[in-house]
């Protein structure tokens, strides 16, 4: 969720669904906090905003109740879930895949992040490195969810590319400005 909007409790959210009015009075949605921990909320009403989504829940009445569901994912219990076109796949599915391109396992997904460019980018985390990795049809191979493996075929050196430094690179890097 975006941010809090109105007095009320509301809150503002930016959609990732391409399911036509996803979202709907009563429905019960899951707030998943940064921390892992959920909530159940209850759509009381909702309505377009400036290009969002604003929605006011059950038993959310005031902006400092509203500040606390902030920077939480809305979830759609698995069993409101819309049935997908083959080759579609919910980004809560994917998080938790282990990426391999070729015969190198990459790493594992973390999140999946959108607004970046036409695909969304996978975060995927190898210790001490992350990478984003654009979720595009061009470089994917095959998405297998029950054995938790997506296997991509990445243009050679694009991993270095979208590897942020470590912090001894960033040292390095450092020196050899001065």
């Amino acid at each position: 969720m975006l941010k809090t909007q109105g007095r009320r409790g509301e809150v503002a959210i930016e959609v990732h669904s391409d399911v036509p009015d996803r979202f709907s009075q009563g429905m019960k949605l899951w707030a998943l906090e940064e921390g892992g921990s959920r909530r159940e909320l209850q759509i009381e009403e909702l309505w377009p905003h400036k290009g969002h989504l604003v929605l006011k829940f059950a038993g959310v009445g005031s902006i400092s109740d509203a500040e606390t569901l902030v920077g939480c994912e809305l979830q759609v219990p698995a069993t409101e879930r819309a049935a997908l076109e083959p080759g579609w796949n919910y980004v809560s599915d994917l998080i938790g895949c282990i990426v391999f391109s070729g015969d190198r396992e990459v790493g594992t997904i973390r999140n999946v992040q959108f607004g970046a460019g036409e695909a969304p980018l996978l975060i995927v985390s190898a210790p001490p490195k992350e990478y984003e990795i654009p979720y595009a049809e061009a470089y994917l191979q095959s998405v297998d969810l029950k054995n938790r493996r997506i296997q991509m075929l990445l243009p050679e050196g694009m991993l270095e590319v979208n590897s942020p430094l470590t912090a001894e690179e960033k040292r390095e890097q450092e020196g050899r400005k001065r």
